[in-house]
């Protein structure tokens, strides 16, 4: 069993920072993919990036160029660097995981089998 927890959301201004941090718990496979998803009022959740062991990252284009996904394997921890936030980005934010080998990480959420509560980032204009 994986257990995940997001930190780090917060209520910023337009153009501002964060840095989300997700801690990875339990027994995880030596072979996965990890995922950042959101999901707005009344949307569906949507993938944000991906990463897997190696450090194979993917980006969906809304977030190319602002977002960075990295790893501390050390620490069991998934980070999401948010640049130039918008108000657009405003969201609750998931971490996710799936075990096996990938190609490449599945940018769908319905890819990942372990899931964590979400932390809130607000982004006002």
């Amino acid at each position: 069993q994986v257990h995940l927890m997001e930190s780090g959301g917060d209520s910023v201004q337009t153009g501002g920072s964060l840095t989300l941090s997700c801690a990875i718990s339990g027994n995880i496979s030596p072979s996965f993919c990890m995922g950042w998803f959101r999901q707005g009022p009344g949307k569906g959740r949507e993938a944000v990036a991906a990463i897997d062991k190696d450090g194979r990252i993917d980006y969906v284009d809304r977030v190319k160029g602002r977002f960075t996904i990295s790893q501390d394997n050390a620490k069991n921890t998934l980070y999401l660097q948010m640049n130039s936030l918008k108000p657009e980005d405003s969201s609750m934010y998931y971490c996710a995981a799936v075990e096996g080998a990938f190609y490449r990480c599945p940018l769908s959420r319905t890819a990942y089998k372990y899931w964590g509560q979400g932390t809130q980032v607000t982004v006002s204009s």
